[in-house]
This record gives structure tokens, sequence and C-alpha cells, in this order.
């Protein structure tokens, strides 16, 4: 099998199985059958939104590159565009007005990673060179496109222009779709508590198997851990010497788990944790993907990873009504070529 960008996809891979030029991933198996049959698991009307406050976790102690939104008002006519007095300009006029901007890291809270999030050193051309490749064969460089000016990046100098795009696969691709359909959630702080537990597959099976969940082509699962939980306790002051030891998160070492990703037909994988995997990963024998279940999900399977959703009040309530599958609603920002994108999902029951 060949492909539009590649004569040879990695061992796993689904590249090319939804078409030359795919750029949804397993989004495509969430079929409007998919979407009708969410729509039935609305029984209570209970609905939960599922965002932390987009200005946590507060400070930049979990990622030192990532930082809060600032928000600053625009400027009207030369002026302030804030508490305006239209009166200024308009005789007579009683309005007053307040206009905003914001700079916005899109992958610092509640968010999608898009596949332009996570690519690797590939030999996609089978020529023995390994080249810098993205979900389906597409280029760094030529599809996933950056700046080579230091001052075309981060905030120190901003201008008033986009210098990166992930391209056909920005997060805009799974905003067109709409990212509704069946979420199903797996409930590991229930099982294992606040302390961090690298989770395999043994362990995720037994508890699966434990709560009666089933996961079913499509299905967007959602793995609460209590993460997002300990984040809203500390109120914008992250301790991260506790956050960098609390709640389980995946082991995206263990082959197995990996596999059951691959053949549970699930759509996209969401955590309320900072990463979904542990980070740093359990070593291993170079070369190796740093990030091995991003590189499996977003590299491989064209599979949507979601992380710092808040999941602490719908596990309650699915607990509480013996219930794991509902309605999730999860459309990202609809911003051309962005690699990642804040998200304000909501679950309903």
């Amino acid at each position: 099998m060949t492909g539009a960008r590649w004569t040879r996809r990695p061992e796993g891979s689904n590249w090319g199985d939804f078409g030359p030029d795919d750029t949804r991933g397993r989004m495509n198996l969430l079929t409007p059958e998919r979407v009708r049959a969410a729509a039935a698991e609305v029984r209570e009307g209970i609905t939960h939104s599922l965002s932390l406050p987009l200005t946590l976790p507060g400070g930049n102690a979990l990622n030192p590159n990532r930082f809060p939104p600032v928000l600053r008002p625009t400027r009207r006519f030369g002026g302030i565009n804030f508490n305006y007095e239209l009166r200024q300009r308009v005789d007579g006029a009683t309005d007053v007005l307040c206009d905003d901007l914001v700079v916005l890291h899109l992958q610092y809270s509640t968010q999608w990673d898009s596949f332009a999030h996570a690519g690797a050193l590939f030999d996609a051309d089978g020529d023995g060179v390994a080249e810098p490749v993205f979900y389906n064969g597409f280029r760094a460089g030529e599809d996933v496109v950056g700046p080579s000016d230091l001052a075309d990046s981060g905030t120190a100098e901003l201008h008033e222009r986009t210098t990166s795009s992930g391209g056909p696969l920005g997060v805009d691709t799974l905003a067109r779709g709409g990212a509704q359909g069946c979420g199903v959630l797996i409930d590991l702080h229930r099982h294992l508590g606040d302390e961090r537990t690298v989770v395999g597959y043994d362990t995720l099976a037994e508890i699966m198997a434990a709560d009666g969940v089933e996961v079913h082509e499509g299905d967007m699962v959602c793995l609460h851990t209590g993460f997002a939980q300990r984040l809203i306790d500390m109120n914008g002051d992250p301790d991260p010497d506790v956050l960098h030891g609390a709640c389980p998160a995946l082991d995206g070492r263990d082959e197995r788990l990996l596999r059951w990703i691959t053949d549970s037909g699930l759509s996209a994988l969401i955590a309320d944790n900072y990463a979904v995997e542990q980070y740093p990963a359990t070593p291993a024998q170079p070369p190796a993907p740093a990030l091995p279940l991003h590189h499996h999900c977003l590299f491989k399977l064209g599979i949507h990873l979601g992380e710092l959703w808040h999941l602490t009040p719908l596990a309650a309530d699915l607990h509480r009504l013996h219930r794991s599958r509902f309605l999730l609603t999860a459309p990202p920002l609809n911003l051309p070529g962005a690699v990642g994108s804040p998200t304000t999902p909501v679950a309903t029951l």
C-alpha cells in the first residue's frame, strides 16, 4: 500500500485506510448512525460543562512553555476601548462599550490536540532517510509550516500576522466535524485514588470489567483521574511537586494498552490530567518517542487527544446513575491552522 505522500507507513498505523488525503483519522468512525445512538443516551436531561476555567492550571509550573491567558482592551479611534463612552464620537449617545483581545496559549488548559501537535521522524519515502512527518504522511515544512526567525515565535515580539499553521491537519478539521457523539467514562480515580499510578492494560481492563464499561467503535473515551479537580482545589496556585506525582496516568509504553486503543475503535481519547499518558514515560531503548501514547494516537492512528478536562462532577453523577455513557459535544475553536485548541465540552445525561 502506498499513499499520496508516502510509500511506506509506520507499522501498526492506519495511514491511507480512510483515503490518501484523509485528515479526520478515527473521527471517521463517528458516523451519523453513531451520533443518533449517542443522542439516545440523553435520559435525565442533566448537563455538565467539562471545561476548567481557561486561567487554570495557573502560572506555568506544569509546563514552562505555556502561560495563562492575557486579556487586554482593544482600541477605538486611538483610545482605550473599555468603559468607552460613545458620546466622545456620537453626540448624545448613552452607550458605554467594552471590547477586548486575548493572548492565548491554545494548549494551556482544557484542550484538544490536533494531529499536527505531534509528528515523528520516519522514513515515509522508503529511501533510508527519516524525515519529519505527521499523520497520513503530511510533511513538516510543506503541509505543517512554521517560521525560522525566532522573532516570529512566542510573545516577546507580537506581529499582526500569522507565522505558523498545521495546514490540513489543523484543529479546524475537527471543529468542522462538530465533535459530537457518545462519550464513555472510565473512572480510574474511584478505583486508584489520588496517588500516581501508571495504568497499563491489565489495570484498565480490570476497572472496566468491575464497572461494566464497554467501549464501542466511534466512542470518545474519557478517563477520570481526579487531576483536574486537584487543580481547581489549588485555586490557580498549583504545587508542581504535588501534581507531578498525583493521580493515575496511562502507560504509553504498554504494548497491550496500545493494541487495545487500536482494536477498540475509539475515536478520541480524553483525560482530566496533563498529558493523558505518564510523562516522562518509562525509559526506552532509542530511537523511541518520548511521548509514546501521543505517537500512537496522533501520529499513527489519527486519534485526537483531549487533556485537562474537568470530569469529576460528571463521574459522580454517572456513578450515582449506574451509567458510563452519555452524549458528548466538544468542538474546538474553528481556528484554521491551529495545532491545538481550547474546548468547552458539554456532557448530557
